[in-house]
């Protein structure tokens, strides 16, 4: 089973390091990682620009059944912007997603500047900050959980390359997803 590795570990100085890392918990639990740095199998035509990097991409996640997003606050208050469409992009797709993130606190104490006027948190331009005790934006808890996925919270920050968390939440893609000793039910990948 192809599991994608969303997040924003690609930016990291060795992200192959770390991609490798991962794919290697990944086959401890019986799944084989796809990094989005990995060369597809078809590789896209082209100059090798954005557009061919986002096909690629693309490519790899339609080759998955599943996907494991790192949803640690990535340069502000929420989740990588690519690693949020590829999440979305794989739940359209009608497959299990999974989510992890390093940031203990819910979003809305993320906010810097929130503050509560009545029943309602707005930030500092006075726009509404959701408040649902949920550790990022409900779109994407949503999806996850729709989807038979979980979305495992750290209960301290931890570092871009601390793959604890990352591992838990591989356990709980094999758990839920690859068929167990003596039971007949698993989650499908279409669901």
């Amino acid at each position: 089973m192809r599991i994608y590795l969303a997040g924003p570990e690609v930016f990291l100085p060795d992200p192959l390091a770390v991609g490798a890392a991962k794919k290697a918990i990944c086959v401890r639990y019986g799944l084989t990682g796809v990094f989005p740095l990995d060369t597809p199998a078809l590789m896209p035509s082209g100059p090798p620009d954005w557009r061919r990097i986002h096909a690629a991409n693309e490519m790899h996640i339609q080759s998955c059944d599943a996907l494991v997003a790192n949803l640690t606050p990535f340069r502000g208050t929420a989740a990588d912007s690519g690693t949020v469409f590829e999440l979305g992009y794989m739940r359209g797709l009608g497959r299990p997603v999974f989510g992890y993130t390093h940031a203990p606190a819910d979003y809305r104490a993320r906010v810097a500047d929130a503050r509560r006027l009545g029943e309602i948190w707005r930030d500092g331009e006075g726009l509404e900050v959701e408040d649902f005790g949920l550790a990022e934006n409900l779109m994407l808890e949503g999806a996850i959980a729709a989807s038979g996925g979980v979305l495992l919270r750290g209960q301290a920050p931890g570092g871009w390359t601390d793959l604890a968390l990352f591992e838990r939440c591989v356990a709980e893609v094999s758990r839920r997803i690859l068929p167990q000793p003596n039971s007949g039910s698993r989650l499908s990948p279409s669901s």
